[in-house]
C-alpha cells in the first residue's frame, strides 16, 4: 500500500518539543563529521563553513559542514560515471536488494536521524515519524518496481517477411538507465524528498548512480541518511560511485554539478527561481540534459454552495488542517480558494477566522523562507479591497503567524497577477464570487499547477463538467472533495503540471512512475537473441510484463 505524504501538523505538540535535541556532535551512536561522502569515503577539502540552525530559536547546532569543492565534485561525478557502466548490467534483484538494504539501514539509524532532523527543521514528532515511514516505505516500493520490471516498457514487434508491399523487420525496445543523476534535496521534506528520498530511490532502482547535493537547512540529517546509504552500498557489493553526498550552501556547487559532463539528468524539488536556474544551466550545456524540477503552485480550490450549506464549519476545519500541514510549507498547500456568496460562506469564514486567531504560529524552515512568506503576505495585504486576519507569533527564530486573506472576485480579477504568485507558508486566500457559474471562466488562463480541487455535493457536480475540463488543462492532479496535501505513493500518482509547476508535465516527481525519468528508450532492430538485453529476449528470461505484437504478455 502507498503511504500518505503527511500526518497533520496540528496533531501533536508544536515544534518546541525538539528544541533541545540534536545538538551534540554525536547522536544516537553516530558521530557527525561534517565531511562530504564521496564513493564511500569522507572528504573535507574545502572550508567548514556551514552549520545547521534550529529555526525555533535561531541557535546554531554543533558540527560544521564542509562546503564541497570543485575537486570533490569532479571525484564524485567521475566515480558515478564509472559506477554507471557496472550498474546498468545488474539484475533487478540486485537493485531491489540495495533499495531494501537502504531502508533497513535507515531504520537502524532512526533515532539519530529523527533526533537531528527535529532539531534542524523544527518538525514535531508525528510529522517526523510520518515522513520517515514514507521514506522507508517508498524505498521498498521501488524495490518491488525494480523486480516487477514493467517500468522498462519492454516492447516486441515480431518480423513479418511476407508483409506487402515491404517486409516488416523485427523491432524491440525498452528503457535503459541514462547514467549518473544529480539530486537536489528539498528544504521542506528533509527525509522523503532529500538524501534518501524518492528521487534517490527511483534512480537507484533504475540502475542509475546518484550524487546528492544536500540541502543547507538540514546538513546533519543529510549526513546521517547518507551514511546509511553508504553502508548499504558497501554491504550489497555495489561500486563506490553508486552514491555520493556533497554538502554546501553556495550556488556554485549546484552549477558545477549540473554542468559536469558526467551528469545525465537532474532531480529537483524547490522554488521556481531555483528550478528555473538549474533548467537554464542544463539547457546551456554543450550537451543539454533534462532537469526534472517540481517548483510549487498555489493549487486553486473551487467550492460549491451545497458543500458550504451542508457543513461550513467542518469544511473550515478540514481546509485549515490542510493549510497548516508542515506550517504551510508544502508545494501542495491549497493556497487560493474560490467560494460563492451566501450564508454558508459567511459561517465558513467566521470559523476560519476563529481558527487562525486561536492558533499560534510556528517556525518556518529557515530565515529565507520566513522572509519570503512575510513579503508575500504583505504584498497582497496592501492591495485595495483586501481584508487580512493574522495569527499571533508565539516565539523568536523563524516563526510566523498564520494568515487569512479575503477579497471579492472583482478585486481578484483586477490584481490577478499578484494572487497567482505562490505564498509559500501558512496562508489562505479566499475569493468571494457572486455565484459558481463563473468558476470555469476564472480558471481559464491559470499558469501550470500541481493540483486543483472541487468541493461539493453530488448535485453540485452535475454542472461541474466544464470546470473539471478546464482544470485538466493546467493541473497535474485533480481532486474531488479532497485537498492536495497528502500524496499517495502509487503507480497512478502524477505529481507535476504545466510550467511553472514543473519543467516537464509529462513526468511525475512523486509516485512509482517517477522511475521513468531515469530511463531512455532504445530500439533494437533485427538483432539476434544473443545480442539483445534479457528484457527483450524471446524467451523472456526475466519474466517481466511486455507488449508483444501489440498485446500485453
Amino acid at each position: 500500500a502507498g503511504l500518505l505524504e503527511e500526518v497533520s501538523f496540528l496533531s501533536t505538540a508544536r515544534a518546541g518539543h525538539w528544541t533541545a535535541l540534536g545538538s551534540p556532535a554525536r547522536i544516537g551512536g553516530m558521530e557527525l563529521t561534517g565531511k562530504n561522502l564521496i564513493g564511500g569515503r569522507e572528504s573535507g577539502v574545502g572550508e567548514a563553513t556551514l552549520r545547521g540552525v534550529n529555526p525555533v530559536d535561531g541557535r546554531e547546532l554543533q558540527t560544521s559542514f564542509y562546503e564541497a569543492s570543485e575537486v570533490e565534485v569532479e571525484e564524485a561525478m567521475t566515480l558515478a560515471a564509472e559506477a554507471a557502466k557496472q550498474m546498468r548490467t545488474y539484475p533487478a534483484e540486485k537493485l531491489a536488494g540495495l533499495c531494501e538494504a537502504i531502508a533497513a539501514k535507515l531504520e537502524e539509524h532512526k533515532v539519530a536521524l529523527l533526533d537531528r532532523c527535529g532539531a534542524e527543521c523544527a518538525y514535531p514528532e508525528a510529522r517526523l515519524n510520518g515522513e520517515f515511514g514514507r521514506t522507508v516505505g517508498q524505498l521498498r516500493q521501488f524495490a518491488a518496481v525494480a523486480r516487477e520490471g514493467a517500468w522498462m516498457e519492454a516492447k516486441i514487434d515480431h518480423a513479418d517477411p511476407d508483409r506487402q508491399p515491404l517486409p516488416k523487420p523485427d523491432v524491440r525496445s525498452m528503457r535503459r538507465p541514462i547514467g549518473p543523476i544529480v539530486v537536489f534535496g528539498a528544504s521542506n521534506f528533509p527525509l522523503a524528498l532529500s538524501c534518501a528520498g524518492g528521487d534517490t530511490a527511483s534512480a537507484l532502482a533504475a540502475s542509475c548512480p546518484v550524487v546528492v547535493k544536500g540541502h543547507p537547512s538540514h546538513p546533519g540529517t543529510c549526513e546521517i541518511a547518507g551514511r546509511a546509504i553508504v553502508e548499504a552500498v558497501e554491504e550489497c557489493g555495489f561500486p563506490a560511485g553508486t552514491f555520493s553526498l556533497l554538502q554546501g550552501a553556495s550556488n556554485d556547487l549546484g552549477k558545477m554539478l549540473v554542468e559536469h559532463e558526467a551528469t545525465a539528468a537532474v532531480g529537483f524539488t524547490g522554488s521556481l527561481r531555483g528550478g528555473r536556474a538549474l533548467f537554464d544551466l542544463a539547457a546551456a550545456r554543450e550537451t543539454p540534459i533534462p532537469v526534472y524540477a517540481e517548483m510549487g503552485s498555489f493549487n486553486p480550490q473551487f467550492v460549491f454552495a451545497g458543500k458550504l450549506e451542508a457543513e461550513p464549519e467542518a469544511f473550515a476545519e478540514a481546509l485549515f488542517g490542510s493549510m497548516t500541514m508542515g506550517n504551510g510549507q508544502f508545494c501542495t498547500n491549497p493556497g487560493l480558494v474560490f467560494m460563492p456568496q451566501g450564508d454558508g460562506t459567511e459561517k465558513f469564514l467566521a470559523k476560519y477566522r476563529e481558527l487562525i486567531e486561536a492558533t499560534p504560529g510556528s517556525a518556518m524552515l529557515n530565515a529565507g523562507i520566513q522572509a519570503a512568506f512575510e513579503s508575500g503576505v504583505d504584498t497582497v495585504a496592501k492591495l485595495d479591497g483586501v481584508e487580512i486576519v493574522r495569527g499571533e507569533v508565539s516565539g523568536d527564530g523563524c516563526q510566523v503567524g498564520l494568515a487569512l486573506v479575503t477579497l471579492s472576485q472583482g478585486t481578484f480579477e483586477a490584481n490577478r497577477d499578484a494572487f497567482e504568485e505562490e505564498i509559500f507558508g501558512p496562508s489562505t486566500v479566499v475569493v468571494i464570487c457572486p455565484d459558481e457559474t463563473g468558476y470555469a471562466m476564472l480558471a481559464e488562463g491559470f499558469p501550470g499547477q500541481l493540483a486543483s480541487s472541487i468541493h461539493g455535493t453530488p448535485a453540485d457536480f452535475e454542472g461541474a463538467g466544464e470546470l473539471m475540463e478546464v482544470l485538466s488543462e493546467y493541473a497535474g492532479r485533480l481532486l474531488v472533495n479532497g485537498f492536495p496535501t497528502g500524496i499517495e505513493i502509487c503507480h497512478a500518482m502524477h505529481h507535476g503540471g504545466l510550467y511553472p509547476a514543473a519543467t516537464s508535465a509529462q513526468f511525475t516527481s512523486i509516485g512509482l512512475s517517477s522511475i521513468a525519468r531515469w530511463g531512455r528508450p532504445v530500439s533494437y532492430q533485427s538483432a539476434p537473441d544473443s545480442l539483445l538485453p534479457d528484457a527483450l529476449k524471446e524467451g523472456n528470461p526475466l519474466g517481466i510484463p511486455r507488449l508483444v505484437d501489440g498485446k500485453l504478455s
